[in-house]
C-alpha cells in the first residue's frame, strides 16, 4: 500500500489534498507543509491490541455494561480532587502553564509518589473485549517477568533502560523529556528528595516514534511527556512545535495510552495570550485539560481543570512552591489573609468560591491624593475594568468624592479573582482607605449592580458557613442590606 500525502497548514492545521500557496482557513501564505501518512503502524509493544479484526457494530445503550474504573492516586489530594478522584487508566491529560511556573516539578513529584508506592491494583473493571484483551496481555507480561525473563538493556535516546525484575517493582513510571537531560532531571529529583528512586525511568529524547516504542517495551503504569511541543517524527516534515508535528505526536501518544491502558500526561506550552500552543484540536483530543497558574514571584500555585471527561471542571488545587518543590496547602486562608491587619484601614475580607471550595480572601485598597490630571486606577488580582466600574458606582451612587484620588487594589497572596461576590468587599476596602476607617472583623459577600443595589450570589450558605467557621460573625450581603448606600451609612 502506497503512502498518502496530505498538506497541512502550520498555522491553523487546515488539511488539503494538494499544495496551496495561501491557506483558505487562516489566510496565511506559504504555510502548507507536506504530511506523509505511512501505511505501516507504530509498534507500541508485542502485547499491543489490534482493533481491526474486531467486529464493530452498534449496541443499545441498555445492553452496554458499565463499571467505574479504578483510579490511581497522584499522591496529592489537591491534584486528585481536580482530576475527579485520581487518574483513570488509559486517560490522556494535557497540562499547560507559563514557563517556570512549576509544571515539570509537579509532574516529577507525582512520578516519584507513584513509583515509590505500591500499586494497589492494576486490574480495571472490564467494559469491553478490547480492555479485557489488554488486561490479559498485561497479566501475561507480569507472569513473563515473574519468571525472571528480563528485558535486555536498551538505549532510550541516551538513557539506559536497565533490565529489572518488574515483579519486585510493581509500579514503574516513565518520564520522557525533550527539554532536559537526564542529569538535569536527576538534579531536580535530588533537590526534592527522590534522587535514589529505583522505579522511576528517565528517557531524554524527542523522537515521537521511539518514545512510543519505549512505552510499550517498559509497560509502565504512568507516563509523562515533557513536552509535546519538543517531540518530532521523521515521518513528517517540519520542525518540532509545528502544527503537523504536534498533531502527529498527540495522536501517537493518545493511541499508545488507549491501547496499553496507561495514564499519560502531556506537558503543553502556552502562547502569550495564555492559550495552549499548537493546534486547537490537541485540546479536543485529550481527556483532561489542566492549567497550572500563579505569579512567578509568589509561592501560590493553582491547578485548574478546564476539561475533564472523568470528573468535574470546576475544582481547583492549591499548592505552595518552596525550595523543596511543591507542597499542598491545607490551611488555605493562611495564604490569602495577612495577620496583624485588624487596625489597618483599607483591608476587607470576602469569601470566594474556587470550584466547590469556599475560602476567605483579603482585599486591600489604597487611596492617595493624585497630582496627575487623570488619576491612576491600578488593579492586581482583579479585572481593571471591573475596578473602574465599581469606582464609578461609588462616585455616582454612594457620593464618595474619589475622582481626584489614585486608587490601588490588590488581592493578597497573588490570587486572581473573577468572582462577582467580591464586588462589595472591593467597594468597602476603597471606602475604608478613603475614610481611614478600619473594617477588620467583617466579611462582605455580594455583587454590586450599576444602580448600587446588592445582588445575591451563588453558594451563599456555604460562604457564610466558611466565614463563621473562621470566627467571623458580621457578614454584609444582600441578605442584610439592599444597597451599597445602606451599607456605607451603617459603617459611618
Amino acid at each position: 500500500m502506497k503512502s498518502k500525502i496530505s498538506w497541512v497548514c502550520q498555522e491553523c492545521g487546515y488539511e488539503s489534498a494538494k499544495f496551496l500557496g495561501k491557506c483558505p482557513e487562516c489566510g496565511e501564505w506559504n504555510t502548507l507543509r507536506e504530511f506523509k501518512i505511512q501505511s505501516s503502524k507504530i509498534k507500541t509493544s508485542e502485547f499491543a491490541i489490534s482493533q481491526k479484526d474486531k467486529t464493530k457494530t452498534a449496541k443499545k445503550i441498555s445492553e452496554i455494561s458499565y463499571l467505574e474504573k479504578n483510579r490511581i492516586s497522584t499522591g496529592f489530594a489537591e491534584a486528585d480532587g481536580v482530576l475527579g478522584g485520581g487518574m483513570v487508566p488509559g486517560s490522556v491529560t494535557l497540562l499547560a502553564g507559563d514557563p517556570g511556573i512549576g509544571k515539570s516539578t509537579l509532574l516529577l513529584q507525582i512520578a516519584l509518589n507513584l513509583s515509590s508506592s505500591k500499586l494497589k491494583t492494576r486490574q480495571a473493571h472490564i467494559e469491553n473485549d478490547a480492555l479485557k484483551d489488554a488486561e490479559v496481555a498485561y497479566k501475561n507480561f507480569r507472569v513473563h517477568n515473574a519468571e525472571k525473563v528480563s528485558f535486555s538493556k536498551k538505549k532510550a535516546g541516551g538513557a539506559n533502560v536497565h533490565s529489572e525484575n518488574f515483579e519486585s517493582f510493581p509500579h514503574p513510571v516513565l518520564y520522557i523529556s525533550g527539554e532536559e537531560s537526564e542529569e538535569q532531571i536527576k538534579m531536580r529529583a535530588q533537590r526534592i528528595g527522590g534522587g535514589n528512586n529505583e522505579n522511576l525511568y528517565i528517557a531524554s529524547l524527542n523522537d515521537t516514534d521511539r518514545a512510543c516504542e519505549i512505552i510499550g517495551e517498559l509497560m509502565s503504569s504512568f507516563v509523562i511527556v515533557d513536552s509535546i511541543q519538543t517531540m518530532e517524527s521523521e515521518k513528517l516534515s517540519g520542525l518540532s512545535g509545528s502544527v503537523g508535528q504536534v498533531r502527529y505526536g498527540g495522536m501517537a501518544f493518545i493511541k499508545t495510552a488507549k491501547t496499553l491502558n496507561i495514564p499519560t500526561v502531556l506537558v503543553g506550552h502556552v502562547t502569550k495570550e495564555g492559550m495552549v500552543a499548537g493546534p486547537m484540536v490537541l485540546s479536543h483530543m485529550v481527556d483532561t485539560l489542566l492549567f497550572f497558574e500563579g505569579e512567578k514571584f509568589t509561592q501560590t500555585r493553582i491547578l485548574r481543570s478546564l476539561k475533564n471527561r472523568f470528573g468535574p471542571v470546576d475544582e481547583v488545587g492549591i499548592f505552595k512552591m518552596d525550595e523543596k518543590g511543591l507542597s499542598e496547602v491545607k490551611d488555605i486562608e493562611s495564604l490569602f489573609i495577612t495577620e496583624g491587619n485588624s487596625k489597618t484601614p483599607g483591608s476587607v475580607l470576602t469569601v470566594t468560591m474556587e470550584g466547590t471550595r469556599p475560602f476567605l480572601v483579603e482585599i486591600q485598597a489604597l487611596c492617595v491624593f493624585s497630582k496627575l490630571p487623570i488619576p491612576r486606577r491600578v488593579a492586581s488580582g482583579i479585572d481593571s475594568r471591573r475596578l473602574e466600574l465599581l469606582i464609578a458606582v461609588l462616585q455616582k451612587q454612594a457620593k464618595l468624592p474619589i475622582e481626584t484620588m489614585d486608587i490601588f487594589v490588590n488581592i493578597a497572596g497573588g490570587l486572581k479573582l473573577s468572582d462577582p461576590a467580591s464586588d462589595l468587599a472591593v467597594c468597602l476596602s476603597i471606602f475604608s482607605s478613603f475614610k481611614n476607617l478600619p473594617l477588620w472583623g467583617l466579611v462582605a459577600v455580594s455583587e454590586v449592580g450599576l444602580l448600587g443595589e446588592l445582588r445575591n450570589t451563588s453558594f451563599f450558605e456555604k460562604r457564610v458557613k466558611e466565614a463563621q467557621k473562621m470566627g467571623f460573625k458580621k457578614i454584609l450581603s444582600a441578605k442584610s442590606h439592599r444597597s451599597l448606600q445602606a451599607v456605607l451609612k451603617d459603617l459611618i
